[in-house]
């Protein structure tokens, strides 16, 4: 089992949504290394981080899980989609989406209280410039981010 972190907008789809919807595929991501994490590395039951972007304090929520491994886009060549892509097509897909649903909620852990823990050193989302929206996260860094949001890892099969 691998660990990730996806970032959402608060105000675009934020952990309680996720939760009232028991699930939701992960569309619109349009950044080939994201992609590429989401079509040939997420497995199914693989854990996630599910971090709020662009919003103050920028923080993680919640952990959910992966319950359908990559497949293509379909809002890609949807002409009503915001995330319509004139290149890609249902018989060559340009990006792929997994499906997740929540697993637990945590008390939110902000990005400054990851900054501060030295133990989380080396995380690619506490790199400078990092904007990436699918992350691997080390499963060291996962048990210690779920501990700090009060989640037990056992509690999560960790």
């Amino acid at each position: 089992m691998a660990c990730w972190l996806m970032k959402s907008e608060l105000d675009v789809y934020p952990w309680g949504q996720l939760v009232e919807d028991g699930g939701t595929h992960w569309d619109g991501v349009r950044n080939y290394q994201a992609r590429n994490f989401m079509r040939d590395s997420m497995k199914l039951g693989d854990l996630i981080l599910y971090y709020h972007s662009n919003c103050k304090p920028p923080h993680v929520a919640g952990v959910a899980k992966v319950v359908k491994e990559g497949y293509p886009d379909h809002t890609s060549w949807d002409p009503d989609s915001k995330y319509m892509d004139p290149k890609s097509n249902p018989e060559s897909p340009r990006w792929f989406m997994v499906d997740i649903s929540p697993v637990k909620e945590m008390e939110p852990v902000s990005l400054d209280d990851l900054r501060k823990n030295v133990s989380l050193e080396g995380m690619p989302l506490l790199a400078r410039g990092q904007r990436l929206s699918v992350q691997p996260v080390e499963d060291e860094h996962f048990r210690i981010i779920c501990q700090m949001g009060g989640v037990t890892p056992t509690s999560l099969g960790l």
